[in-house]
């Protein structure tokens, strides 16, 4: 679908994402040579967005995949519905039961439930080898365990079921991860895919993502709220806010109809930014009018 690197940030421009060339880079061949794409960085900065961003450009399903602790195969990549199981059972004791029987109906496609993983490997299967877009997301937050789960899907996009055999992809699916990196995630999955680190934006991208989110919005509201992001950022904060929340920000504060960033209504709506309750009470006030008059233009 894309010819050149130039074509995959044009691309992404027009469904409103911002991407530096490295990250355009990384997508291009990510796509071109069927390898998963590993996207790290602070929450927030944009990397589920890049397979949401994908999956819109080439019209295919979005498979998601929301990592946490204790995740395992039968929430990853499949289960056997055990009550329909049953029932089948009660449905061959009234025929007669023939044990050999019971077991190779039961045990068959009928009675497996396909979560995230197994669900992207039989899409290719049942739509001709279309490739679904599979997000991998927050890696970081699963146990390490869970990563040997992926190491057979991303070597060969193909997954075992004991009972019935492998089950493979008729083409790789289009797989995106991404972590917080909260832990540092074993070298054996990083091989297998390609990687790149999306850091906060700088003032003039982070404007131009505000405006091209958010084409309401006042420029100059979107010159200063991207100022004041730069510099907020810059202090020792519980948690520092991302590109998500500076949207969120400036929708609210457009909603407000504001045109320039104001002390009392920045300190109105500091929990757009800030989820913390000791990051509100540091930059509420005097130091959010500090802020405020740091800008460029204003006194």
């Amino acid at each position: 679908m894309f010819g050149s690197i130039d074509d995959v940030q044009e691309a992404l421009r027009g469904r409103g994402y911002i991407a530096d060339r490295g990250l355009a880079t990384s997508i291009y061949l990510s796509l071109r040579l069927g390898k998963p794409l590993l996207l790290e960085g602070e929450a927030g900065v944009g990397k589920t967005e890049v397979a949401k961003t994908i999956s819109a450009l080439l019209d295919t399903e979005l498979i998601r995949l929301q990592c946490y602790e204790g995740l395992d195969v039968n929430h990853a990549v499949y289960e056997w519905n055990y009550a329909k199981q049953m029932l089948e059972i009660r449905l061959l004791e009234l025929e007669g039961f023939n044990r050999d029987r019971a077991i190779a109906e039961i045990f068959s496609r009928d009675f497996l439930i396909a979560r995230p993983l197994l669900q992207a490997v039989d899409y290719t299967l049942e739509h001709e080898g279309e490739r679904p877009v599979l997000l991998i997301d927050e890696v970081d937050r699963a146990d390490e365990e869970f990563e040997a789960f992926l190491l057979e899907l991303l070597s060969d996009f193909q997954i075992t079921v004991p009972e019935i055999g492998t089950i493979r992809a008729a083409r790789p699916p289009v797989v995106i991860i991404t972590s917080n990196r909260t832990r540092e995630l074993h070298d054996a999955l990083k091989r297998r895919c390609l990687y790149y680190w999306i850091d906060y934006p700088s003032i003039e991208k982070e404007e131009q993502i505000i405006l091209t989110r958010l084409p309401e919005a006042p420029s100059r509201l979107a010159a200063q709220i991207s100022r004041f992001m730069h510099e907020l950022r810059r202090l020792d904060l519980y948690k520092v806010p991302g590109v998500a929340e500076t949207l969120d920000w400036a929708a609210a504060l457009t909603a407000l109809h504001q045109s320039e960033l104001r002390s009392e209504v920045v300190d109105a709506t500091l929990g757009a930014i800030l989820k913390h309750q000791e990051d509100v009470a540091r930059v509420n006030g005097p130091t959010a009018r500090r802020l405020i008059a740091s800008l460029p233009g204003d006194e």
